[in-house]
């Protein structure tokens, strides 16, 4: 039976207070990993993993993070900044994400917060369905 986009959550967000100490009530689908719950860098790993668990499924590192590898191309950083092709880059890699907001100044240190909750809700429901 597949799950709804709330019982997603729900366990999305369970992962989230286990993995980074957060309380509940932080975790909602606009706070962003980085910003508002305060993740690392080496906390997305545990992350990954304990997604993997809690859905029963594969999620290759660069899948769910794939910043890493854009902003060292010079394609697509220019002057601390994401060129249209790195956003349009960054776009195909994550489909699951919302770019309204960092298309307005896409500063390579904001990247971060496009790493939301609702992101990774996004990025299971189609990994489960």
């Amino acid at each position: 039976m597949a799950m709804t986009r709330d019982e997603i959550f729900k366990e999305v967000q369970g992962v989230l207070v286990d993995a980074l100490g957060v309380d509940e009530e932080e975790v909602t689908p606009e706070a962003t990993l980085m910003g508002d719950l305060g993740a690392e860098s080496i906390d997305f790993l545990d992350i990954v993993f304990r997604m993997e668990k809690a859905f029963g499924i594969k999620i290759p590192r660069e899948e769910l993070f794939p910043a890493e590898s854009l902003v060292t191309n010079k394609e697509f950083i220019s002057n601390g900044k994401l060129t249209h092709q790195g956003i349009e880059e960054l776009r195909k890699r994550m489909p699951h994400t919302d770019f309204t907001n960092f298309i307005e100044d896409p500063a390579v240190s904001k990247i971060g917060d496009l790493f939301t909750v609702d992101a990774l809700v996004n990025f299971v429901e189609g990994k489960v369905k």
